[in-house]
């Protein structure tokens, strides 16, 4: 079993600077992890204080039933893609696969079919003798990714591996990835800001800020019920719309108009909260509805299939998407319809969401 579990686990810097602040979080044998977050929240530095490369300054760390909170980086069972991929450009591509297995001594004509063999196993068949800077990006990719899996890890840590890539050539290492993670059944940690790539190829993850775990839950618990602002505002492709407001005749004023309450939230007349609704979640609509907020146009935003608009109502201004045979054009008028399913409500001094 290659279960992680840290327990309050701090990594502290010199000047107190705690770039890992007491993170208690357990991931499953076999587990797809991502940690996600804005650059410098912490996460890489819990994944190199997993790795061994960073030194713990309190807390513990388990990988199965051992406790390497101390353990030399050698000792741990793990392997680690880094974010520049780290090939020797003097080594040819079976070479930097072999490389860790000549590090733990076995014998060249061993460690040189395994290196193939792997190495034919993603795609990298016929560029065995050839150097990283005769690569394109995405097999140099697999290289990095061929020489982790090489040594046959308990853990398999990786570090924004496909943050070098262009968009083309990253959705498709995103597929490659998630088969083999799927094929090896390693448990692995990935590290990530993109958070469209967390939440297709995560079955957890965990967002970060300032070294703290904000929530830990699967993609679609955290996209559709996030504990915080934070969360909220960081997760989705288009930001989520949040406005500040007062309940008021058992409804959520916004803009010009209300919309209803979230379902099974009950909150009394006057309370002041923080409206939110992913644009995804959010209808247009060119009638007048009971409940709903009249706006104009602003903006539109063409997506392919769907279009984003942009649209005002008095002071607030709200996004949401449409189907494109759908889309009204800039300067109409319509409604923006809330569904009580999919809208959230926030409390506007701890910013966590109101259950």
């Amino acid at each position: 079993m290659a279960t992680i579990a840290t327990t309050a686990l701090v990594k502290e810097y010199p000047g107190g600077v705690r770039g890992v602040d007491g993170v208690d979080v357990t991931i499953a044998d076999g587990e797809f992890f991502a940690l996600l977050g804005p650059s410098g929240c912490g996460k890489t530095t819990l994944l190199r204080s997993i790795a061994g490369l960073e030194a713990i300054t309190e807390g513990t760390l388990q990988i199965g039933d051992r406790d390497v909170t101390q353990a030399e980086p050698g000792e741990r069972g793990v392997a680690m893609v880094f974010q520049d991929y780290a090939l020797f450009p003097h080594m040819d591509v079976a070479d930097n696969i072999a490389y860790p297995l000549k590090i733990k001594k076995v014998k060249k004509n061993v460690r040189r079919d395994k290196a193939v063999s792997v190495a034919d196993g993603l795609a990298l068949d016929g560029l065995s003798l050839r150097r990283p800077a005769q690569l394109s990006g995405g097999q140099q990719q697999r290289v990095a990714l061929a020489r982790a899996v090489s040594t046959e890890p308990e853990v398999l840590l990786l570090d924004e591996p496909l943050s070098n890539l262009d968009a083309r050539l990253r959705l498709e290492a995103r597929t490659f990835l998630k088969e083999l993670q799927r094929d090896l059944g390693v448990t692995t940690v990935f590290v990530t800001h993109d958070q469209a790539e967390a939440l297709a190829l995560a079955d957890r993850l965990a967002v970060m800020k300032s070294g703290r775990l904000q929530q830990v839950g699967t993609p679609q618990e955290v996209f559709q019920r996030p504990a915080n602002t934070f969360v909220a505002s960081f997760i989705g492709s288009s930001p989520i719309n949040l406005v500040a407001t007062t309940i008021a005749d058992g409804a959520v004023p916004v803009g010009e108009g209300s919309v209803p309450l979230p379902e099974g939230v009950t909150v009394a007349d006057g309370t002041e909260v923080i409206w939110g609704a992913r644009p995804e979640y959010l209808r247009w609509s060119a009638e007048e509805t009971a409940l709903g907020v009249p706006v104009e146009v602003s903006v539109t935003e063409n997506l392919g299939a769907s279009t984003l608009i942009t649209a005002n109502s008095g002071a607030e201004k709200l996004q949401l998407v449409v189907p494109e045979e759908d889309a009204p054009a800039a300067g109409d008028h319509g409604w923006v319809i809330s569904s009580a399913r999919r809208s959230l409500l926030f409390d506007p001094e701890s910013t966590e969401r109101i259950n």
